[in-house]
């Protein structure tokens, strides 16, 4: 009996191993049912084990809270980035608590830390010619958490402007009066630059790396 509770729990940390790194933390109804065992009780005690041997973490409060500890079997902990979705303006910490799945980051830029950063999944073709294609992952860095204050002109941004976010090249022209004013530029010919109301426009953050899937 006792080896096949150990065959159980290593085949739960092969699986939740396997999902963590892929940016997909599982339920604990997801392991119970990878695992074929009858209740979501079993599953969540062998999960509580591998926390008290180390081979797991747990990050309390979390939905899918389960994390692999940095350095396990000498792999870095996959930092989770969350994607959030369609944004609505105002909604962007809402957004992060509650998010639609996770990407992956094996590595941080310097001065970097996960909670600066959500991922969004582009719609439309209006970035193609800065390579950012429709169904690709941009990952953000939240302007609030910028060191050199907010984005400059030619930076790519994630933008709300009403109830949607966009991503554009940011740039800073003038109004009709000569006042400084913020535009987001297309990246493609077929489409126009959109010049925000103030009272509808807010920078959400810089995109600091691109995701493509080839499948």
């Amino acid at each position: 009996m006792q080896r096949a509770r150990g065959e159980t729990r290593e085949r739960i940390y092969r699986f939740v191993r396997e999902r963590l790194l892929a940016g997909r933390p599982p339920t604990v109804r997801e392991v119970q049912e990878a695992a074929g065992l009858r209740a979501v009780e079993s599953a969540r005690t062998h999960l509580e084990r591998l926390v008290a041997d180390g081979r797991l973490t747990k990050e309390a409060g979390v939905s899918r809270g389960y994390r692999l500890p940095h350095g396990s079997e000498g792999e870095l902990r996959p930092v989770l980035v969350p994607m959030v979705g369609r944004v609505q303006a105002g909604g962007l910490s809402a957004a992060i608590e509650d998010p639609d799945g996770h990407v992956a980051m094996t590595a941080l830029p310097r001065g970097v830390v996960a909670d600066d950063l959500f991922a969004l999944r582009v719609v439309g073709e209006s970035m193609r010619d800065a390579g950012i294609l429709d169904g690709d992952v941009v990952i953000v860095r939240r302007s609030g958490r910028l060191s050199s204050g907010r984005p400059r002109d030619g930076h790519v941004v994630v933008a709300s402007v009403g109830d949607d976010a966009t991503v554009k090249t940011l740039r800073y022209g003038k109004d009709p009066r000569g006042r400084r004013r913020a535009e987001l530029h297309p990246e493609n010919p077929d489409f126009e630059v959109i010049v925000p109301a103030r009272a509808d426009f807010r920078i959400l953050g810089r995109v600091i790396e691109v995701r493509r899937s080839l499948v």
